[in-house]
Order: structure tokens, then sequence, then C-alpha cells
């Protein structure tokens, strides 16, 4: 790896840290939209999954006052189910297409959501946030984009920003957890991907820490926003191809 190579790589670290300290998702995005220039997909994808247990496990111990596992619990094993299938359905179904028709509607609610009012959905239903979680989890299996539901769902409960991310950060982390097992078993985890990983770890680490700064001056109309602005990169960055910049 070159100087060049190297400045790219610490730096996709540093602003995939600070984007999850600030939102309390998206690192993957931030990463990947850097560093699938510079490693193989499967490297990257090794890399965000090994980062994600850090600033995932960070705003886990810093919310810890919010955490409610007990709500957080229907997500996890909708997730359990949907991460499978959505790997699976890969392999019958024209992922391009796919990605388009949900980058789109992404966008679509991002664009919505900034220009009106936040909407607040009071009903609640475990049945309901079994779906959503099973939604979340075939997003991720298909996407790699595993928070963006269960974030979208938060948001339309129109929590409380640290309840919001007191049951969003527990959902991600179990989704990680998954993605980690099944690159294991695929054999991802590689002497070089390790080196990689203790390499960017501090400036991950630095990120995390300033973007939680950050996200303590937040309101929750603020926070809002800035979930709505990500979520509508995340739809662009669907509807507009890695490959087309290559």
């Amino acid at each position: 790896m070159n100087g060049l190579s190297l400045t790219l790589f610490l730096l996709a670290t540093f602003l995939g840290g600070l984007t999850s300290g600030v939102a309390g998702f998206a690192m993957g995005l931030v990463v990947s939209g850097i560093c699938l220039h510079l490693f193989t997909p499967l490297q990257t994808a090794t890399l965000i999954a090994g980062y994600g247990f850090v600033t995932q496990g960070y705003a886990i111990w810093k919310f810890r006052q919010s955490v409610n596992w007990k709500s957080a619990a229907p997500f996890i094993i909708g997730g359990a189910v949907g991460v499978p299938i959505g790997t699976m359905l890969l392999a019958h179904t024209d992922p391009d297409a796919l990605r388009v028709a949900i980058g789109a509607m992404l966008v679509a609610y991002s664009l919505w959501g900034l220009s009106r009012p936040s909407v607040k959905v009071a009903h609640e239903n475990v049945s309901i946030d079994v779906g959503v979680g099973a939604l979340n989890g075939l997003l991720g299996g298909l996407t790699g984009l595993s928070g963006i539901i269960i974030v979208i769902w938060c948001q339309l409960r129109s929590w409380p920003k640290d309840i919001q991310r007191g049951i969003f950060q527990p959902v991600l982390m179990a989704t990680i957890l998954m993605a980690t097992a099944s690159l294991t078993v695929a054999g991802a985890v590689t002497a070089e991907t390790v080196k990689l990983y203790l390499l960017g770890l501090p400036c991950m680490m630095a990120g995390t820490w300033v973007g939680l700064k950050l996200y303590g001056k937040l309101d929750d109309n603020a926070f809002r926003k800035v979930v709505l602005v990500l979520l509508l990169v995340s739809g662009v960055s669907l509807v507009v191809p890695f490959s087309w910049f290559r």
C-alpha cells in the first residue's frame, strides 16, 4: 500500500467512525465508498464487519442507560430470519434492479421526510416489529445496508434520539454478529485483512469518539434531519451503483 492509499484508508476509517458516532449507523456506507477503490469487496465487507464491533459496541456502552434489549429483541429475531433469506435471494434475483428499486424508495422517503414535519406511528405490535426486523435483515443480506429499515422505523416512531439509538444500536450489533459469522465461515478473515483492520482501528476509534461528542450537541429535530440526510445518501448510493464510478 503506497502513501496515498494509506492516507485514503485512514481517512475512510476516521470518517466512518465519525458518521457512526453522530448518527449511529452508515459507517459501512462511508468506509465502502473509499475502500472499494483500494481493496476487494470481500476485504471491504470484512473490515466493515470488524469495525462495526467497535462503533456499535462503544455506542451500546455509551447509551447503556437507554439500551432496551427487550424492545430490540423482536427486531433481532426478525433479522435472524431475514439475513439468510436476503443472502439466498442474491442467487435468484437481479441484485442491481433490486438495489435501484430500494434506493429509489429511500430517496423518496428521505426527501419527503426532509420537506415535512415528523410523522409519528403510535401503534405498538410485537408481530409488526418482528416483520420490520425481518425486512431489515433481508435488505442487509441483499445490499449490505443492514440498519436502514430499523432506523426508518425508529424515526417513524418519533422516539427521542437516545431512545432510538437504544433500540437500533443493539439490532445493528446483532446483525454484525450474523455477518461476521458468515464471513468467517466463508474464509474471509485473512492475515492481510487483520493487518489492515489493526492499522485503521485507531482512526476508527478516534472518529467514533469525535462523532459522539458532536451527537451530544444535537437536539431531537437536528438528529432526525441528520438521519434523513444519511438515508438519502444511502438511497443515492444504491440508485447509482458503485461500479458506475470505476
